[in-house]
């Protein structure tokens, strides 16, 4: 009997919440609150709770109770897309793209078309890459202060096709895995896929936190750490020499591995020694020409340490084999030419112009983001949640990423990142406009 009561108001609470009874927003009794009132055991209350939360139609937040979801999918990892046309601004994701980028790639695929042997570009490449093109990407990373041999350099399919071949070949399911406890969602997606377990770290006052990583290698054994040295994603922060070099001190005390995310590293080319210059043995570097040249393009790359360099191509054979002929042939001729180079100045440039931008929008705000970074983190008033914000902001035609894509923990905060690269900077006024409009209804 026990059992029925519970799935009865379980399954009440819930077609209320489907069929819009109970709104979004609605702040729902406390646990003991709908004990008394439904004559259930404090614990059958806290279970009927679970099974909503499960069923993706609550969250509970500590402190302030247990709230109804949005549930038009526009928050969360897996966010809804608006169609282009219903579209003013994303602010989601980030696409930079330059004046004229389509015309350098008509000239660049002519240029190809008539230079050498075409048909080897029909030839399956070795999973990581053909040799020459492995050593255009390790001259490109020089100017990081990063210096390998080729061999050591492996050619992916963009960054996330790293960070997936990285887990797959060195972390068997059930390892622990460190990241931020809010970090970029492409790791949460690999770690799901990958069986690994996803262990949060706290934020530090500089950004990542050597203690609370050494405190979580004390307590478990942890495989690897998933870090952002250079600028983090979404918070922006850019880890000091000193906070590097005691995570690469806690790392080889308790042999961990670290993978280190450089994919907006362009954007702040002066910053301390990549964790690959202070610890080779350990570290996989991952990078991408997706931000710096084009999304679309989808050529990565991770430099892995001589010990795993086998590990990590048998994981590319396994997952695809290899990388487009096509595609790693135009990134290698523009790293050769300097059209890389020359937009990745292009890139830090606008992206400042658009922080600006961003700031004027939000200045009363508490609108928080790097300088140089192509996002901003908006902590959201504690009278708005994540989800309903994005609904209404998506009904407007702007999509954003709320904390909830973000979180390795099991609450977010309330707080929306905002990318900036996308819009025309007419269209981002407008867009971080509403922004602040919608944020100011309370």
């Amino acid at each position: 009997m026990r059992v029925e009561r519970f799935r009865a108001v379980a399954d009440e609470l819930a077609a209320a919440i489907r069929a819009g009874a109970l709104p979004a927003g609605t702040r729902l009794p406390t646990h003991r609150e709908l004990a008394r009132d439904r004559g259930l055991a404090l614990a059958t209350a806290t279970k009927v709770y679970r099974e909503l939360a499960a069923a993706g139609l609550v969250t509970g937040e500590p402190g302030r109770g247990t709230f109804v979801r949005d549930l038009s999918g526009f928050g969360g990892t897996d966010a809804r897309r608006l169609p282009a046309g219903a579209r003013l601004a994303d602010l989601s994701f980030n696409q930079p793209l330059a004046p004229g980028q389509g015309d350098e790639l008509r000239h660049a695929l002519r240029s190809l078309a008539g230079e050498g042997d075409l048909g080897a570009l029909l030839v399956q490449q070795p999973p990581g890459g053909r040799g020459p093109d492995r050593a255009a990407v390790a001259t490109y990373l020089l100017d990081r202060g990063i210096d390998v041999p080729p061999a050591r350099v492996l050619l992916t399919a963009g960054a996330q096709h790293a960070l997936d071949t990285v887990l797959s070949g060195v972390a068997a399911p059930g390892a622990v895995v460190a990241a931020d406890a809010l970090t970029y969602p492409g790791i949460k997606l690999v770690a799901a896929a990958r069986r690994v377990d996803l262990a949060p770290l706290r934020r530090g006052p500089a950004g990542t936190d050597p203690d609370a990583l050494e405190a979580l290698c004390r307590e478990r054994p942890v495989a690897a750490v998933y870090l952002m040295p250079a600028l983090h994603n979404p918070l922006g922060f850019a880890l000091d020499a000193a906070a590097r070099e005691r995570i690469v001190e806690v790392a080889r005390r308790y042999d961990c591995l670290l993978v280190e995310d450089d994919t907006y590293g362009f954007l702040v080319p002066d910053g301390p020694p990549p964790l690959q210059v202070l610890a080779p043995e350990r570290t996989f570097h991952i990078g991408s020409l997706s931000k710096n040249l084009s999304t679309g393009l989808r050529v990565g790359h991770v430099v892995a340490p001589p010990r795993h360099v086998s590990a990590l191509t048998r994981a590319l054979r396994a997952s695809s084999w290899g990388v487009s002929s096509v595609t790693t042939a135009l990134a290698t001729r523009w790293l050769a030419h300097g059209t890389v180079a020359r937009l990745e100045k292009t890139r830090r440039a606008d992206a400042r112009l658009r922080q600006d931008i961003a700031r004027d929008a939000l200045a009363d705000l508490g609108y928080d983001a790097h300088p140089a970074a192509y996002w901003g983190w908006l902590p959201l008033p504690e009278e708005l949640r994540g989800d309903i914000v994005a609904h209404r902001l998506a009904e407007q035609g702007v999509l954003v990423s709320t904390a909830e894509a973000f979180a390795t923990t099991r609450h977010a905060p309330a707080a929306l990142r905002l990318a900036l690269a996308t819009p025309d900077l007419d269209v981002l006024t407008e867009a971080l406009g509403r922004v602040r409009d919608a944020v100011r209804l309370v």
